[in-house]
């Protein structure tokens, strides 16, 4: 099952950025948009904060019972070590 979390949060220059993470079968794709360009960035490697958040928000989903807690979390601890 393919599952999107996203989140917007302030750069350390000041501009927000849109953050968009796609979890489906063991792929994760983490894509980034300024509010200054037009164009996803699919390149730029997440940081260690994003990787907490991106686990927080998932364990988020499931206390609220939105999501059964599946092998995502495994799936982007390994992807998180292998980064």
């Amino acid at each position: 099952m393919r599952r999107q979390v996203c989140w917007t949060e302030r750069g350390d220059d000041g501009v927000n950025v849109d953050i968009r993470v796609t979890v489906h079968v063991s792929r994760i794709q983490w894509q980034f948009l300024r509010a200054d360009q037009e164009r996803w960035d699919y390149d730029t490697p997440p940081t260690e904060a994003q990787w907490d958040a991106l686990e927080q928000r998932l364990r988020n989903r499931y206390q609220r019972g939105q999501i059964g807690l599946t092998k995502e979390l495994e799936w982007i601890r390994r992807a998180r070590q292998q980064a």
